[in-house]
């Protein structure tokens, strides 16, 4: 049972949650505040198993993952009772909402709305009886909440400003963390089409998803190049090109898309470690 939960929490998604923190500290170097940058990362790390715990129970009773092509749901395998798993879900909030509140306390009291707008949008994601990941909105509110909310909030709780840096810094972090959505949306595609689950890449097709994907990652790497007019070993991130490069070729081919999702947590990960390097040597 405890692998089950394991499994249920995804803990490949969890470099989602790791990289903005880790982008968003060398944003703030030399400045940083290692005790706040970690406490920034549980408020990562419980949001992400908060939205994972969410998006199962949600899906899981509206029987959107009765037929799944990737790994199985405690809900939707019957694995776990649908209950459980929303109790999960919000105790994974609720451990965000407390570090989350020390951080307000201690930096800004206003970060309290942006710590509830993170929940409100994990959980209406696939929750509620509109949730927007079934319009076609998931990936912007990946970009948002995990690129741009995520990585410069997480320089703002150390530096106590808002700087260009780190709002710049965000934006390739986000721009990946939506192609890591399209990954999993396209191999959906249909089984998200029979559930009446219409996310963007459903509305897109194959060949537009693709597509998709590949701008995502390449403005990433066009952002990251960018950021080389402050910090000039930002351009390190072309080493990470050997994982992107396979991911858009799959992307586009007529080859099974499941393998899609771990090229892309590949990149994420290897590539938010070579920003963080960047970021930090050319402080």
């Amino acid at each position: 049972m405890i692998r089950q939960w394991i499994q249920g929490a995804r803990p490949r998604t969890l470099p989602a949650a790791l990289v903005p923190v880790a982008v968003g500290t060398a944003a703030a170097a030399p400045d940083v505040v290692w005790w706040r940058a970690a406490v920034a990362l549980v408020v990562a790390m419980a949001l992400q198993v908060g939205v994972n715990y969410a998006n199962d129970y949600s899906d899981g009773i509206r029987g959107t993952d009765a037929n799944r092509v990737g790994p199985a749901r405690l809900v939707g395998s019957g694995a776990v009772a649908p209950a459980l798993v929303k109790r999960a879900a919000f105790g994974a909030f609720a451990v965000a909402a407390v570090a989350g509140l020390v951080l307000a306390i201690v930096v800004a009291p206003w970060l309290i709305a942006v710590g509830l707008a993170c929940i409100i949008g994990g959980w209406y994601y696939t929750g509620g009886k509109r949730p927007y990941g079934y319009a076609g909105l998931g990936e912007l509110a990946v970009f948002v909440f995990f690129g741009l909310v995520a990585t410069a909030g997480t320089a703002f709780v150390q530096t106590e400003e808002l700087t260009a840096l780190a709002v710049a810094a965000a934006v390739p972090v986000g721009l990946i963390a939506s192609a890591l959505l399209v990954a999993n949306n396209l191999r959906d595609i249909p089984q998200d089409q029979a559930a009446g689950k219409r996310t963007l890449a459903v509305r897109l097709g194959d060949r537009g998803t693709a597509w998709l994907y590949a701008v995502l990652v390449a403005a990433a790497y066009g952002v990251a190049g960018v950021l080389a007019i402050d910090r000039s070993w930002t351009p390190l991130t072309l080493a990470s090109l050997g994982f992107a490069i396979p991911g858009v070729v799959l992307a586009f081919s007529s080859a099974p898309k499941a393998p899609l999702l771990n090229h892309t947590a590949r990149l994420h990960l290897v590539f938010g470690v070579l920003l963080t390097i960047g970021l930090v040597v050319g402080a």
